[in-house]
């Protein structure tokens, strides 16, 4: 297997497991993994949060670990990776505000290279506009903003993933092992123990 560079979107308030849990398991099987934050350089970091679901209306949130980015957002190069990853929580909310975040985006629809969105991360891909067509799964709190993109919202358990053609999306964290699978099938990634 080859290893694979995959670029890694997050911000801060991001989903803390949806952050620390993928950029350890793609580092885990050999990829290299690039987190930018849009006005942050390597070594800087963002606050995380954690999301839970305790039986209230929409999950609580309590505050996370600090998580130290490894790349700066302005030299991002979309061609110098096959993938790209977007962490879901509240930084999409503002990620998507960001004109070279959408850019950046577009451009790895454009390529057609994998893109794994979980939990809030599809409001960039929505944002975007680069789902119209495709089945896309995402935090139910999202749906209206998946189907207004013209996508088709996938209502799927919380702990269940769906790809479309290069979108690798989950409605949240106990998606991890389906969600990363399937990303990892998109690269081309081949375990073997």
């Amino acid at each position: 297997m080859a290893a694979k560079k995959i670029l890694f979107l997050t911000g801060d308030f991001a989903e803390d497991y949806e952050t620390m849990v993928p950029f350890q398991a793609l580092q885990m099987v050999g990829h290299t993994v690039h987190a930018v934050c849009p006005d942050k350089r390597a070594g800087d970091t963002i606050k995380t949060a954690i999301h839970d679901f305790e039986g209230d209306q929409t999950y609580t949130e309590k505050p996370g670990h600090l998580f130290a980015l490894n790349a700066n957002f302005a030299e991002v190069d979309v061609a110098q990776y096959d993938g790209l990853m977007i962490a879901g929580g509240r930084a999409p909310e503002y990620l998507r505000l960001n004109p070279r975040v959408i850019e950046i985006v577009q451009q790895f629809a454009a390529a057609n290279k994998p893109i794994a969105a979980v939990c809030h991360g599809a409001q960039l891909l929505a944002a975007a506009d680069v789902i119209r067509g495709k089945t896309i799964s995402a935090y139910p709190a999202c749906s209206p903003e998946v189907k207004l993109a013209g996508a088709n919202y996938a209502d799927i358990p919380v702990d269940q993933a769906v790809t479309d053609g290069n979108f690798v999306t989950a409605p949240a964290w106990p998606a991890h092992p389906a969600w990363l699978g399937q990303f990892l099938q998109r690269l081309g990634t081949e375990i073997k123990l």
